[in-house]
């Protein structure tokens, strides 16, 4: 029966992935360490340290199903030690003297560690594939509305006139640049494996051939040097995933805001049987977006944890370490499910395109203030167009004109422009500026990040 969130069976799905979750499980970590206890024991056979026969026999019984989990546990709490049980474990099941080489010339956390980067490997192939679909959802929805006019907004207020296309291309470019992270990240993302102090004293001159051979076989990079207790390749895939999970909020945030009753200019997907409220019935609520933001801020908090992790003692600091157990998959599997959330909502996002329309001339051309600034700025210069502007605008907002008839009957701004030209300047789908450019800039950056089969689907 599950205690958290993650792995409740009320509220699992809110909380996180399956496929995330068994990256993180009891039984992927405890195969892990076996894997990487079985690949210690090939990488010494193969240099002749243990026999051959020993490595066989310790890869062939390392395997989680062998394991007694009730023993493993209990024999956790009695030792004090996370990796001890599961030594003893393998070792008694090994046929002749092949278990008394388990573990040879290695310290636990050169097992742990190497376990932990091994699931942090599959962790990241997750989110780099939920990240690609999420980059083809918001290139899809920019080139569809590359043009589509909207508010923009600046201190909560009309700004300028833009497109929604450009909105998300916005949105599009930065899961590029996540995606981009993420992938540079592979190489800094190395096993573990220094002996008791990290010198690999226990192995003498062998020590770099195994641990060279060891992270073949894992298929995992060699380190430079040991990395007890140096977390910052750790702490950076923290970051970049608590950045990820803060753009997914941020998208997440806009669509609520846009989606206010006063807005109205997005809505998050709805079908009948959706429910917003126990007591309002009326209500379409953004249920789904409001739980994303509530994700990405719980993982914004823990990435802390991954800085504080850095700070260790000497050459072991156990107390710190074992905080990455905890934190890591946490903001792994809390990151797969605002992904795959958005996913959702992208997919099913209702755009209203008469009510950005709509919006943007809400304000009676008074969004288009600055085109007039610049249009008369030709004739009696920037500063002098602003406070003639600055005069004609704070008269029609408060008395409720439209702009071009403030501009109209001020006599000043009339002897420097015609009433066409005046006209011309305050149509706001005049003044969208290359908004429909860059959504196209970030189309062409980003199409190759796209799975071939689907690239053309983008196109």
């Amino acid at each position: 029966m599950g205690s958290h969130v993650i792995d409740s069976e009320l509220f699992k799905d809110q909380f996180g992935t399956q496929e995330m979750r068994k990256i993180f499980s009891d039984e992927s970590i405890l195969q892990k360490w076996l894997d990487v206890e079985a690949a210690l024991a090939q990488a010494e056979a193969e240099i002749g340290l243990i026999p051959k026969t020993a490595a066989e026999e310790i890869k062939r019984k390392a395997q989680v199903e062998n394991m007694d989990f009730t023993t493993i546990r209990k024999e956790m709490k009695a030792t004090a030690h996370p990796l001890v049980p599961v030594i003893r474990a393998l070792e008694s099941i090994c046929d002749g003297d092949a278990g008394g080489y388990v573990h040879w010339g290695a310290t636990t956390q050169d097992i742990t560690d190497t376990a932990l980067i091994l699931q942090i490997k599959e962790a990241r192939e997750i989110l780099l594939k939920q990240l690609q679909l999420i980059l083809k959802l918001t290139l899809n929805l920019a080139k569809k509305y590359r043009n589509t006019i909207m508010p923009g907004r600046t201190h909560g207020q009309h700004a300028l006139p833009i497109t929604f296309g450009y909105k998300v291309a916005i949105w599009a470019d930065e899961i590029g640049r996540h995606m981009v992270r993420l992938k540079e990240l592979k190489r800094r993302l190395t096993g573990q494996f220094g002996g008791a102090a990290g010198t690999l004293a226990s192995l003498d001159k062998h020590g770099l051939e195994v641990q060279e051979r060891m992270m073949r076989i894992l298929g995992l990079e060699v380190p430079t040097t040991t990395w007890h207790v140096a977390r910052d390749n750790l702490a950076e895939f923290a970051m970049v995933v608590g950045m990820v999970a803060a753009t997914i909020g941020k998208i997440a945030n806009e669509i609520i805001n846009l989606q206010r009753t006063e807005i109205g200019e997005v809505e998050e997907g709805f079908t009948m049987g959706k429910v917003g409220s126990s007591t309002m019935p009326h209500k379409r609520n953004p249920m789904i977006c409001e739980n994303i933001v509530g994700l990405s801020r719980i993982v914004r908090q823990q990435t802390v944890l991954a800085l504080e992790c850095m700070v260790q003692e000497h050459e072991r600091d156990m107390g710190l370490w074992q905080v990455e157990w905890l934190y890591l998959p946490e903001i792994c599997i809390l990151t797969s499910s605002s992904l795959a959330q958005m996913q959702r909502v992208l997919q099913d996002l209702i755009v209203n395109e008469e009510k950005m329309k709509h919006n943007v001339n809400l304000t009676k051309g008074l969004i288009v203030s600055e085109n007039v600034m610049l249009g008369l700025a030709k004739h009696v210069g920037r500063q002098a167009a602003h406070d003639l502007v600055y005069r004609s605008s704070m008269k029609a907002f408060e008395k409720g004109n439209s702009l071009v008839e403030s501009l109209l009957s001020d006599p000043e701004v009339m002897s420097h422009m015609s009433e066409s030209e005046v006209i011309k300047l305050v149509q706001p789908e005049n003044y969208v500026g290359i908004s429909s450019q860059f959504v196209d800039r970030v189309f062409k950056k980003w199409r190759s990040f796209l799975p071939n089969e689907e690239e053309g689907e983008t196109k």
